[in-house]
């Protein structure tokens, strides 16, 4: 009777040590998923490659997109003239007039919520430190400067209704000055995620 009980219990602390052993090896796959993830996904945005990648994709799309004309069609008019130029003055036009209308029929909401968002990301950046944050303030903040500068334009060309080579020139300076404010942003994103970077470093 006493051969039988020692083998049930040492069969029951067999059992239990195998179901023990299959835990954590099934924690610590967990583990090493949720590593990885976090190392492909990582919300240490001035240490991450994608954050980067993303900035640099972000400005030039602004950049190529000219009051929502793409920039080759803009050349393809100014080379060849003609119905290519038709085209531009007519998407042009189409794109101002809607930024306009969008501007007078909610413009006051847009600026409310653009403003409110962009004091709650400050705040989570500069106060409560959070990187994150920081790294999308440092994209949006000069992001609504451009938004600003296509509403700029497009009450230029409803004013101006210019044609021809003065449309072009129009959106040619739109672009110059939308690069000057994506250079001095990236500029800045650059210097401020290094020195980030420098004091985590210093911290560790």
């Amino acid at each position: 009777m006493d051969f039988v009980c020692s083998q049930v219990w040492a069969t029951s602390t067999c059992a239990g040590i195998v179901a023990i052993i299959a835990k954590k090896q099934s924690q610590a796959t967990t583990l090493d998923w949720n590593k990885a993830i976090l190392q492909v996904i990582d919300l240490r945005s001035f240490s991450s490659l994608w954050y980067w990648l993303f900035i640099a994709i972000a400005w030039s799309t602004v950049s190529h997109w000219v009051l929502g004309v793409p920039y080759d069609m803009v050349q393809r008019a100014k080379r060849q003239g003609g119905q290519a130029e038709i085209d531009l003055a007519d998407l042009v036009r189409v794109n101002a007039s809607r930024q306009l209308n969008t501007a007078a029929v909610a413009g006051m909401w847009l600026i409310g919520f653009l403003f409110f968002g962009l004091t709650a990301l400050a705040s989570l950046a500069f106060w409560y430190k959070v990187e994150f944050a920081q790294a999308l303030f440092l994209l949006l903040f000069p992001m609504s400067f451009v938004g600003a500068l296509g509403i700029s334009t497009s009450r230029l060309i409803e004013a101006t209704n210019p044609a021809g080579d003065d449309l072009i020139a129009v959106l040619h300076r739109h672009r110059f000055y939308t690069q000057i404010i994506g250079m001095i942003a990236i500029f800045t994103t650059a210097l401020y995620g290094m020195f980030h970077n420098l004091a985590v470093v210093r911290v560790f």
